[in-house]
Order: C-alpha cells, then sequence, then structure tokens
C-alpha cells in the first residue's frame, strides 16, 4: 500500500497511512516521512501493534535516542523489569502498584510546553505510543510555533528580538511554578531565546510555553509577566491547533522546537498508559544568529 498524507488541520498534524511500524520502513520512505514531518511538525500512525523494541527500532531512525527517555524511576521495578521495559522507554501513565505511578505525569491537564525547553540540549522529537486510553478525555494539543511568531504584530517581534527566557520545570508539577518560594538551583531551568531558527527549515519559531517559561531577561517580573501572557494568546490560538483523541495502537511523533502541546483532564479511575521515546537535539540556534538551516 502506498504511503498516504492526510493533514489534520491547517496548520499542525497529518495522519500517515499504509504504514505498519513493526517493519522499519525503507530509505525511500523514510525520505518521504521527514518531508511530511518538516511540513505538518505532527505525524499520526494508527492501528500499530509495536513493543519496545519494534518502537525504538523506528526512532531510532529519525536520530541518536534522546537521553531523557532512557532515565526510568529508579524506585520502580515493574518500570525496570516488566514485560514494557526497555532502556530507551519511559512510561506515562496514572496506573498505580502499591499506591504510586508505574509512570510519569500520571493525572490529570497539563498545560502547554514543549519538551526538555529546561535542558541546554532539548530532545528533537518525542515518540508516544498508546497501550490504553480513557473513554473520554486525555486528548493531547498541539500549537505551531512557525505560525504563532508569524502572526506577532511587528512590535512583538521587535520586543522580543534578542531576549532570553528562564525555562524551568519541577517533575511533580502540572501548571506554572512559584519562583518566588523555591530556589531556582533545587530544579532544572536554562535560559533559551525566546524565538528560535529551526536547525532544518531555517524558519523562525516562538520558544515560549505556559507551563515552562518564567522570567524575560532584561525585565521586571510585572513586564514579565506581561509580555509572556501576550505571547501566550498567539501560541495557544486555537485556530493553529490540533486535538488528538487517542486511540490504542496510535503512535504519534512531534518536532519539540517547533510546536507546543497540552494535555487534556480525564478521569482518575481510568486508567491512561503510553511509552515515550525521544530523538536527542542540540542548542538551541537564536533566531537573530547568523546560522542558517542544515543542506
Amino acid at each position: 500500500m502506498p504511503l498516504s498524507v492526510r493533514p489534520l488541520s491547517a496548520h499542525i498534524g497529518a495522519e500517515i497511512g499504509g504504514l505498519d511500524l513493526s517493519t522499519p520502513p525503507s530509505p525511500d520512505m523514510m525520505a518521504d516521512l521527514r518531508r511530511a514531518w518538516l511540513d505538518h511538525i505532527v505525524l499520526v500512525y494508527r492501528g500499530q501493534t509495536l513493543d519496545p523494541d519494534q518502537q525504538r527500532a523506528f526512532v531510532s531512525l529519525w536520530g541518536e535516542i534522546g537521553g531523557r527517555a532512557n532515565r526510568l524511576p529508579a524506585k520502580n521495578p515493574r518500570q525496570q523489569n516488566g514485560p514494557d521495559y526497555n532502556a530507551a522507554a519511559m512510561l506515562v501513565s496514572n496506573i498505580r502498584e502499591n499506591g504510586k505511578p508505574i509512570g510519569v505525569l500520571p493525572d490529570g491537564e497539563l498545560w502547554f510546553h514543549h519538551d526538555m525547553c529546561y535542558a541546554a540540549e532539548p530532545n528533537r522529537a518525542s515518540f508516544l505510543y498508546a497501550i490504553k486510553v480513557p473513554s473520554e478525555g486525555g486528548n493531547t494539543k498541539f500549537a505551531n510555533m512557525y505560525q504563532a511568531y508569524d502572526n506577532l504584530p511587528q512590535r512583538l517581534k521587535n520586543r522580543i528580538e534578542g531576549r532570553t527566557v528562564l525555562q524551568a520545570f519541577d517533575e511533580i508539577q502540572d501548571s506554572r511554578l512559584d519562583l518566588s518560594s523555591i530556589d531556582i538551583a533545587d530544579i532544572k531551568h536554562c535560559h533559551q531565546p525566546i524565538v528560535l531558527r529551526h536547525p532544518e527549515t531555517g524558519r523562525r519559531a516562538l520558544y515560549v510555553n505556559r507551563l515552562m517559561s518564567h522570567r524575560v531577561e532584561g525585565l521586571s517580573d510585572a513586564e514579565s509577566d506581561d509580555l509572556l501572557d501576550e505571547l501566550y494568546t498567539f501560541t495557544e490560538d486555537p485556530a493553529l491547533t490540533y486535538e488528538h483523541v487517542w486511540q490504542p495502537g496510535d503512535l504519534l511523533m512531534w518536532d519539540n522546537l517547533c510546536s507546543i502541546h497540552a494535555r487534556t483532564d480525564f478521569p482518575k479511575d481510568q486508567h491512561r498508559l503510553m511509552r515515550r521515546m525521544t530523538i536527542a537535539g542540540s542548542t538551541v540556534i537564536p533566531a537573530w544568529d547568523n546560522q542558517t538551516a542544515a543542506e
């Protein structure tokens, strides 16, 4: 069956048909997939049956396996020794054993964010495979940060040019941190450009998000909060989003540099189990650098 690419919204997301990912695609097919990924940012593969090794084999075709996915909770024997264990995998789940979640980010709503923007070298892409899903909710929303930047009025583009923002995250958070009540040295954090240049497309993308972006360099706290709140009206514009309703067997991959994503709430008494893997990235390129996209 030939590869099909069906756009899922006006600005982000495409469903890929005609592929069984339990067998790695050919080099020619991978070239087509990469073009589709650069064009659509989020790719959806439905109806897949993947064990951890098969998922890893597909992910590894896109680049070096990301370090964040290699680190499993040290006190969780099921993740380390159970049937879903793989050295590159991390479970995202609200399932509990002995009162403790078997995975990370277990419950409820999660605000828009870029994965690992608080690291000096954020992961380039995330791959999330659905094993169990609730009957309602637990959807994942994605938004196009190229278009969010393009939609800014010139006064905002001028104001953020050359600036950086503090990105910070605590593993247990599901909403914005109160930096006045914590020592920043105790949590993961990094200063990143507010606008990045994508290493392959060369396009500018906003690199701020409601969950992890905290303080704009060179502004007072009040000025920073006002500026970020104004930027969020563009990053979270519903016209730029695609909301994915999960089914078991879905594999989604997304570009962490030019998209943000969020999770909707779901019933606490229903199970949600996902297997996450990533590919490694590199230092974020500020949009105002004289660097160009890779040939």
